[in-house]
């Protein structure tokens, strides 16, 4: 089983030096690493570059801004069986893809799995806050949106063979939606998605310092759901899973 990790970036060179150094610390190791360069001008590329000889890394350029279009691109050109997904501000422990791999090796059903993120730098009660009210609502109300579970983009590993079914239906092209809800709104009841509250990563708690970039969260994960809902509507996602 070959496993591919995709990372997104847009000027985000330090945070990636980190995802890249966290991957390079895993006792299995990732087949490839593809890094997508989503119009960078900073360093980032440099920074990918320069991690290939440690843990082989692949840069695909994507001139077409937003993480919908840089994530779809990275899928696409991903070559293993299983494609991981991380965004630069990812910090996997060292037996996250390992963990990856006995999941879809032990269940092979499975579709995709993800986890959550915990907040890098939080405590107490602000760790506590954001636990419950950010990433904990992000499962179980979105989740309950599509009739079943949500992946998490900072976090999830789907079959490459389940990418090349849903490709066509993920929208690439608007950069104000959700990539990871878009996504999870391609598969359906008979698909096996997997939450794993313990296969975490770190994150960055950059979004909590900047009111109006959490809004912009918010908004575009609203935009994503009533944008699938017009096709999908709730009601019919429910009946069929209750009738699976």
């Amino acid at each position: 089983m070959r496993i591919s990790v995709v990372i997104p970036v847009l000027d985000d060179a330090r945070e990636l030096e980190g995802a890249l150094a966290s991957l390079a610390t895993q006792t299995r190791s990732p087949d490839e690493v593809v890094v997508v360069d989503n119009g960078c001008s900073d360093a980032s590329v440099a920074v990918a570059l320069a991690a290939d000889a440690r843990i082989g890394v692949r840069v695909v350029v994507e001139p077409v801004r937003g993480i919908p279009a840089a994530a779809a691109a990275g899928y696409d050109s991903a070559t293993g069986d299983i494609i991981a997904r991380l965004d630069a501000d990812s910090r996997p422990g060292p037996e996250w893809l390992a963990r990856i791999e006995v999941a879809f090796t032990a269940d092979p059903e499975l579709v995709a799995v993800s986890g959550p993120g915990e907040f890098i730098g939080l405590e107490g009660w602000r760790a506590r806050a954001a636990k419950l009210l950010y990433m904990d609502a992000f499962f179980v109300s979105v989740g309950a949106a599509m009739a079943h579970p949500v992946l998490f983009g900072s976090n999830l590993a789907m079959r490459r063979s389940a990418w090349e079914r849903v490709r066509d239906g993920v929208n690439r092209t608007d950069p104000e939606l959700h990539d990871d809800i878009d996504l999870s709104f391609q598969f359906g009841a008979d698909d096996r998605l997997l939450v794993d509250r313990s296969l975490t990563v770190g994150i960055s708690a950059r979004p909590f310092d900047d009111p109006a970039a959490m809004r912009r969260r918010f908004s575009r994960a609203f935009r994503t759901i009533f944008r699938n809902w017009r096709s999908s509507p709730p009601s019919r996602r429910w009946m069929e899973r209750v009738q699976r």
